[in-house]
């Protein structure tokens, strides 16, 4: 039986974070279409399959139950430095930025998600990407992108992702992933925004979109909502021309 642990090189009791990132390097390395060979091609199955089955709670509690019956892992409780909490005693932007990746790979993602907020509300000139490299960033952003939106945090969900497609447009990075960001972010643009955050901070980020090259559909689709938005603000003259915009692309 195919130790699905040892092919994705992850711990018994890695997180979905821990998970999630490892199939992701895993994938950028053994894709057919960058190798084109059939070996590589059959390791790029096993991951995939071991992705599937560690990805899913009941598939993983199966997988476990059956594969280490008999043996149990723990973590290793000697002392030793506690880089959390020296991270903890630290104010300054670096660490508290460092916190926030550290905590969110350490499946304490309330903790990263809360941190995070927290300095947002309190730093305005705060900001992830400056204290990582562009690969750190663009990974541990997405995951963190998506512990939002599962808190209900649209706005700073689509901000994060926002940063991550204009790095990918000057960088390249995602490459077989970057589709994945694109539906995530449309997902976001089309139904966590309009009458669940406020008017203005929609308007906001649908202005934002229009700069990321989404395509003429996405772009048609935002005009339209930004039309009804600031007709509901009473600004008609705006609205007007927003949907004048979208039938220009339609047509």
């Amino acid at each position: 039986m195919e130790d699905y642990y040892k092919i994705l090189g992850v711990k018994q009791d890695a997180t979905l974070s821990e998970i999630r990132r490892a199939y992701r390097q895993k994938v950028k390395k053994l894709h057919p279409d960058k190798s084109g060979t059939q070996t590589t091609s059959e390791e790029f199955t096993k991951v995939v399959n071991a992705y599937r089955v560690l990805s899913d709670l009941k598939s993983r509690s199966i997988f476990d139950s059956s594969i280490f019956a008999h043996v149990k892992f723990h973590r290793n409780k000697k002392a030793e430095f506690d880089y959390r909490s020296w991270l903890l005693e630290r104010e300054d932007q670096e660490s508290r930025a460092k916190l926030i990746f550290f905590d969110l790979m350490h499946d304490r993602e309330d903790d990263a998600v809360k941190e995070f907020k927290k300095m947002n509300m309190n730093h305005a000139d705060f900001s992830l990407k400056r204290w990582f490299t562009r690969e750190n960033f663009m990974d541990y952003g997405y995951i963190l992108a998506e512990e939002l939106v599962l808190r209900g945090e649209y706005y700073d969900a689509f901000l994060l992702l926002e940063q991550i497609i204009r790095m990918e447009y000057s960088y390249n990075y995602f490459r077989l992933f970057f589709p994945e960001v694109i539906a995530f972010t449309k997902n976001i643009l089309r139904t966590k925004l309009e009458g669940i955050i406020n008017d203005e901070l929609a308007l906001d980020a649908f202005e934002r979109a229009l700069d990321l090259e989404l395509g003429k559909k996405e772009d048609a689709f935002i005009l339209q909502r930004m039309s009804a938005l600031y007709l509901k603000l009473g600004d008609e003259a705006t609205s007007r021309i927003c949907l004048e915009e979208a039938r220009k692309i339609n047509d």
